[in-house]
């Protein structure tokens, strides 16, 4: 038992360096071919985003949100593939792979 609570511990330990390293990890997305491009961290924060000035028009806004939407919503997937990637790494065969087993960071 003793030997059971020292891994989870350990495990514990791990998985809090993991979130604190995901902080500062980066992946970008992107739409409209490179002309909006949106910066994700591993905690799923935006970080940056970048729009190219011929996408810049009043009349052609309703383009421009979709192109931020999608690159958005590139982002944020390939941020939370990065953040379980990192986890089970860390977390190694620790943890098994449950279907819809959801730990925090994952």
């Amino acid at each position: 038992m003793q030997s059971m609570m020292k891994q989870m511990q350990k495990m514990q330990e791990r998985i809090a360096e993991v979130q604190s390293m995901l902080e500062g990890k980066t992946v970008t997305g992107e739409s409209g071919g490179g002309m909006v491009k949106v910066t994700v961290n591993g905690k799923q924060r935006i970080v940056k985003i970048e729009i190219e000035n011929e996408v810049v028009k009043p009349e052609e806004k309703d383009m421009l949100e979709d192109l931020i939407a999608a690159a958005v919503n590139q982002a944020m997937e390939r941020s939370a593939a990065m953040a379980q990637e990192e986890m089970q790494k860390a977390t190694g065969d620790m943890i098994p792979n449950i279907p819809g087993l959801n730990l925090p960071g994952m």
